[in-house]
C-alpha cells in the first residue's frame, strides 16, 4: 500500500469535440496527437483539423505524476486504495468530483441532467449531474441558455426542440468573468461559443441532449437526441442559478472566496500573492486546480513547479505543504463538504448572514 504523503499532480486529458477549439491557451499547450483522447465522432474528418473542447482534470483515467503512486491513474489508486486517496467520508471506490475545463468555439446541445434515482433506474451503473461553472473567459456577445422562461411549457419545449428551434424558449444571458452558476440536475441548459470555463460535478457524466439546433454529425445525420429521457427530468420552474453573490474574505496569503456549496462539492477560488501554508483535510481528499499564476508546491520532501492549468489532489495524509507564487497566482480548490462544518459555520464566524449564505450553499 503507498503512503499518500505528498500533493499529487495530474496530467490533464484533452477531450475533442465538434464544437470545441484550435487554441487552449493560456491554460493549456496544444498536445501531441498521442495526448488527445479517442472520442469517436466528436471531432473532424481524417485530414481536417482537430478541435478539443473538454480537458479533463479529474477523470478515472488521469495519470497521478509524482508520489509513490506515480504512473498509476486517479482511478486505480481510488479503487484500491481509496480511504488514503480520499479519506474516512467518502464510501465510493469512484474518485468523488469530476472536473474539467470546456472551450466552446460553437454552441453545445441544450441537454439536461438526471438526478441520482432516476439516473440508477434509467441508466444502471451511472450516477445523475449536479454540476457547477465558474467563467474563466467570455467573448462580449457569448450567451448561456439557462432554465425554461415563464410561461413556457414541457409541451412547447418539445416542440420546438424537435424542429431545432428552442433557443428562444430558454432563460438568456451573457456571462462575466469570475461568475459562479449553479446547474441542478433538471435545469436545461446549453453554453454558446466564445467561452473558457471551469466545470465541477459529481463524478458522472450522464447527459440527455434534448436540441442540437439543426447541427449535423460527421456522418451528416442529425446527432441523437435523448427526448423521452431527458423531458422526463426536466424541472420546468428551475431558476438559472447565476450572478450570485461573492463571499470574500482576507487571509495571510491574499484572499478567498467562498464561490458556493452542495451535498456533491464545495468551491473556493484562493488568490496568492505570498507563500501559503495549508494543511491537508483530516477526512476528506482536497483537490488544487491553478487558473492563473505559476510557482512553487512545497512539501518536507521537495518541491515541484506550478503553472495555469495545472492539478493537484491532496490526500488526507499529504499534511503540510506550502503553495509559493512567483507571479500572482489564482486556485480554485474542490472538495466534498460537510455544509455545516466546511462552509456553513466558517461564514457565519466570519460575519456573514444566514441570508447571504443560503443564496450560496445549496442544501
Amino acid at each position: 500500500m503507498p503512503k499518500l504523503d505528498t500533493p499529487l499532480k495530474l496530467s490533464p486529458i484533452f477531450k475533442p469535440k465538434i464544437w470545441g477549439l484550435d487554441d487552449l491557451g493560456p491554460l493549456f499547450k496544444w498536445p501531441e496527437p498521442a495526448k488527445i483522447a479517442d472520442d469517436r465522432g466528436a471531432s473532424t474528418q481524417p485530414g481536417e483539423e482537430t478541435l478539443i473542447g473538454e480537458v479533463w482534470i479529474t477523470d478515472e483515467s488521469s495519470e497521478i505524476l509524482n508520489g509513490p503512486a506515480a504512473g498509476r491513474t486517479l482511478g486505480e489508486v481510488s479503487a484500491k486504495y481509496r480511504s488514503e486517496l480520499t479519506g474516512s467520508n467518502w464510501k465510493d471506490r469512484r474518485f468523488p468530483i469530476l472536473s474539467k475545463y470546456i472551450f466552446t468555439g460553437d454552441w453545445l446541445s441544450l441537454q439536461v441532467h438526471p438526478d441520482d434515482r432516476y439516473a440508477r433506474k434509467h441508466d444502471p451503473g451511472n450516477l445523475g449531474k449536479c454540476e457547477m461553472w465558474y467563467i474563466l473567459h467570455a467573448e462580449p456577445e457569448t450567451e448561456i441558455l439557462l432554465g425554461m422562461k415563464p410561461g413556457t411549457t414541457l409541451e412547447m419545449l418539445r416542440e420546438a426542440c424537435e424542429r431545432g428551434k428552442s433557443k428562444d424558449l430558454l432563460y438568456r444571458f451573457h456571462p462575466k468573468v469570475g461568475e459562479a452558476i449553479f446547474v441542478p440536475p433538471g435545469t436545461v441548459h446549453a453554453l454558446g461559443p466564445g467561452l473558457v470555463l471551469f466545470e465541477a460535478e459529481e463524478h458522472s457524466d450522464t447527459t440527455y441532449r434534448l436540441d442540437d439546433f439543426g447541427r449535423v454529425g460527421l456522418d451528416g445525420n442529425p446527432r441523437p437526441l435523448h427526448l423521452e429521457k431527458g423531458f422526463a427530468v426536466i424541472e420546468p420552474k428551475a431558476p438559472p442559478l447565476r450572478n450570485l453573490p461573492r463571499a470574500v474574505v482576507r487571509e495571510a496569503f491574499g484572499s478567498r472566496r467562498y464561490v458556493l456549496a452542495c451535498q456533491y462539492f464545495a468551491v473556493e477560488e484562493l488568490k496568492l500573492w505570498k507563500k501559503a501554508h495549508f494543511k491537508s483535510s483530516s477526512d476528506h481528499v482536497e483537490t488544487l486546480s491553478v487558473i492563473a499564476g505559476e510557482g512553487r508546491v512545497e512539501t518536507a520532501a521537495g518541491w515541484m513547479g506550478y503553472h495555469a492549468g495545472d492539478t493537484w489532489v491532496v490526500p488526507p495524509g499529504a499534511g503540510q505543504y506550502r503553495v509559493a507564487p512567483v507571479e500572482k497566482t489564482r486556485v480554485l480548490k474542490f472538495y466534498v463538504p460537510d455544509l455545516d462544518k466546511d462552509f456553513k459555520r466558517p461564514l457565519s464566524r466570519l460575519g456573514f448572514k444566514s441570508a447571504q449564505i443560503r443564496k450560496i450553499l445549496f442544501d
